[in-house]
């Protein structure tokens, strides 16, 4: 039976197989031979993260990047949390900053991290990293870093200890964002595990909210028999994951009471992938036809939606692709709209609720590109008129997603109106006629 020392070493060797960098935290103490920060209270590693931040940002003066520093060090919210979401933002959007030259004052954005180049980035994963908090020392058995920031912490227990199951490392970590806060601003992802058993969970997220990690590289790449640890952190810590995951699976919600913040399974991440990079092919060879997602109850249809919508607007292949999301029922159509409103930052824009017919043939007709519109299939209704539904644009760029693809959204052959002696189609053609390409 291994101890948790030894479970210790073990991860840091599976971080190193990653082509992470690997150092002691004693090595680099602030009264070390080589001090990587100030003072035992500082949580990010100056020294790296300013390296990192100047090689990010070639053309910017240096009181850039002291200004993007000072403000990174600097929380400005009340609550962990808020502070959290700011310091998501940041990494998204990178940071404004105000750049002086003489009586002249110009606005520039200093980037944290290259979700583009994966190698443009600095990885390296620390033990023993002590921290002066509140009630006296506390040491994080790892932290994960990305250009000097701590984006993640490991806490382990020893799997031969009876009393010390992985629940203990949750427990730890909740003490751990009381006495050292600082540390979980900056946190992207929590892990705990006590080596056989893993799992991974949001900063706000409760005991049960945290998930296995099943795959490697991809759904077809599951070990049957190892250690959990071994399988969450060469999954979830790929190098070229992590970066996709902090850029298109994490959503905060905010109901005006509390901010809640979810990051997607293992499920999730790998289903919106494939997704991706269907409707991309699909869009290529001109076969239209992206595929379909399946969803138990409760495993967070919601959250995959708008990942895969996050995750799709960003690629330049699409040429800022508009997506209408198509549903059957105005209480769905409402509730998904919600949790796309709450992840705004995820998407980049604000959707849009569709309220009538006439409202989406407008939208549809003047949009010259972009936009996350809901509409109910219903509004594909034909006007006294029509035979057909009109065209309303016929760009190849748009993407519909139709949540639950029920008897409502059938209707491609034609059927005879007794009455009329007319050929009537069902509203999936009518959706068809109108975005035809």
């Amino acid at each position: 039976m291994i101890n948790e020392d030894q479970v210790e070493q073990l991860a840091l060797e599976w971080f190193k197989e990653l082509g992470y960098d690997y150092l002691l935290g004693y090595d680099i103490a602030p009264d070390s031979n080589d001090p990587q920060r100030a003072n035992y209270q500082e949580v990010l590693l100056s020294h790296r993260l300013q390296t990192a931040l100047t090689k990010l940002n070639p053309t910017l003066p240096t009181t850039a990047i002291d200004e993007a520093l000072h403000l990174l060090k600097k929380p400005q919210h009340a609550t962990l949390i808020q502070n959290n979401r700011a310091f998501h933002q940041m990494l998204l959007q990178g940071i404004s900053v105000e750049i002086k030259n003489g009586d002249e004052a110009k606005g520039e954005v200093v980037k944290l991290i290259d979700f583009h180049d994966v190698h443009a980035n600095d990885f390296l994963v620390v033990n023993q990293y002590t921290i002066k908090g509140t009630k006296g020392n506390r040491r994080p058995d790892i932290v994960v870093f990305i250009n000097g920031l701590p984006i993640s912490i490991l806490e382990l227990k020893n799997p031969a200890d009876t009393n010390a199951d992985i629940f203990k490392a949750y427990n730890q970590l909740q003490t751990y964002k009381d006495e050292i806060e600082d540390l979980f601003v900056y946190n992207e992802a929590l892990v705990i595990s006590d080596g056989i058993n893993a799992r991974v969970g949001s900063l706000t997220a409760t005991d049960e909210r945290y998930m296995y990690w099943r795959t490697i590289k991809d759904e077809n790449d599951k070990p049957l028999l190892e250690y959990e640890l071994d399988t969450l952190i060469k999954g979830f810590f790929d190098k070229e994951h992590i970066l996709d995951y902090i850029q298109s699976f994490v959503l905060f919600e905010d109901d005006g009471k509390n901010i809640i913040k979810k990051i997607a399974g293992y499920h999730q991440f790998h289903a919106v992938r494939e997704a991706v990079h269907s409707v991309i092919e699909a869009s290529a060879c001109g076969s239209k036809r992206g595929g379909v997602v399946w969803h138990t109850q409760g495993s967070g249809k919601s959250i995959s939606m708008a990942c895969f919508a996050g995750k799709l607007t960003k690629q330049p292949e699409m040429k800022n692709p508009t997506l209408l999301i198509v549903t059957d029922r105005n209480d769905l159509d409402g509730q998904l709209y919600a949790t796309f409103s709450s992840a705004k930052m995820l998407l980049g824009q604000e959707p849009i609720q569709v309220d009538s017919v006439s409202d989406l043939r407008e939208i549809l007709k003047d949009k010259p590109s972009g936009g996350i519109i809901f509409t109910t299939i219903q509004k594909f209704g034909l006007q006294k008129d029509e035979s057909r539904f009109p065209v309303l644009s016929d760009r190849d760029n748009i993407v519909v997603i139709a949540d639950e693809a029920h008897r409502s959204q059938y209707g491609f052959d034609a059927m005879l109106d007794s009455e009329t002696g007319q050929f009537k189609y069902g509203y999936a053609q009518h959706l068809r006629d109108a975005v035809p390409n």
